[in-house]
């Protein structure tokens, strides 16, 4: 459909978003603008979820230029006056399933609806990081991005390396560091980019079963009793900085025992290009521990 006879896309609820013509002014929460820039689309404006402060989280970035994009917030700032205030002519949302738009309170979202067209996309567990990459470009292209040249190339350059560097036996922990005294131990099945590092050889270790679904809640002596020689650790703002950690005995005897702490942000960005340097630097560590 060309932009003058208007633009429409079916989002994974199976709603139809239609407008006049090819939307130009998109705000997106952040993981979904971050993904559509690298992608080749440029959003207006973005926000967060209730986990994030007024200002972009870095670690959610990716490339987005922070003095290009208006931030609107996040959690309850967010009012249907407050994201319509820049008119915006498509908003562009992430769920978790079920197709709420996360980051919004459902009535908040059901009326913005009434007043701007709005797509919502899956980034959970029932689809893999590389179906839920697909539908991400699809999106892309509706809205006049170019077909990104020699990404899958770099992705599969970045697959193969990871299988190469996965040696035998290496013990690899995804968490979310919550205070000195407790970690979430992530469930690396329900978190798209971990099961897809399963899938290339990397075995992710995987927490007792118990009463969270995506994070198992552990103190850190539990954490270091997993033995971990890689530690992906969650970089986004909500998680504790490692810097509070300083103090705590086991934090400390993991990284004395040479444990390779390498940054996670469980909220990817899904282009083939971040993928692939994700894995890079998976494997960059990997390298690491086989030359040790």
């Amino acid at each position: 459909m060309t932009e003058q006879s208007g633009w429409r896309f079916t989002d994974d609820r199976g709603r139809v978003a239609e407008t006049d013509r090819r939307p130009a002014r998109v705000l997106t929460y952040i993981q979904a603008g971050a993904t559509l820039w690298d992608l080749g689309v440029r959003s207006w404006g973005v926000f967060g979820s209730g986990h994030d402060g007024a200002e972009i989280d870095p670690a959610k970035a990716g490339e987005l230029p922070p003095d290009q994009v208006v931030c609107l917030g996040a959690g309850t700032a967010l009012d249907v006056d407050t994201l319509l205030q820049g008119s915006p002519d498509l908003v562009v949302a992430v769920s978790y399933g079920g197709g709420q738009a996360y980051g919004l309170d459902p009535d908040t979202a059901k009326h913005l609806e009434e007043h701007v067209p709005v797509v919502v996309i899956d980034v959970g567990p029932s689809r893999t990081l590389a179906g839920t990459s697909d539908r991400f470009a699809e999106l892309a292209r509706s809205l006049g991005a170019a077909a990104t040249t020699g990404a899958e190339a770099e992705l599969e350059a970045a697959r193969a390396r990871l299988r190469e560097a996965a040696p035998a036996g290496v013990r690899v922990v995804a968490l979310s560091p919550a205070d000195p005294g407790r970690a979430y131990v992530a469930r690396p099945a329900l978190w798209p980019e971990l099961a897809a590092l399963d899938e290339l050889g990397l075995g992710l270790v995987d927490p007792p079963p118990g009463p969270g679904v995506n994070w198992h809640t552990a103190p850190w002596a539990e954490v270091a009793a997993l033995a971990p020689r890689v530690l992906l650790t969650d970089v986004r703002v909500n998680a504790a900085p490692l810097s509070a950690l300083r103090d705590q005995p086991d934090w400390a005897a993991l990284l004395e025992a040479g444990t390779l702490v390498v940054p996670w942000n469980p909220e990817p960005l899904c282009s083939a290009h971040a993928h692939a340097r994700f894995l890079s630097t998976v494997a960059d560590a990997l390298d690491s521990v086989r030359g040790n």
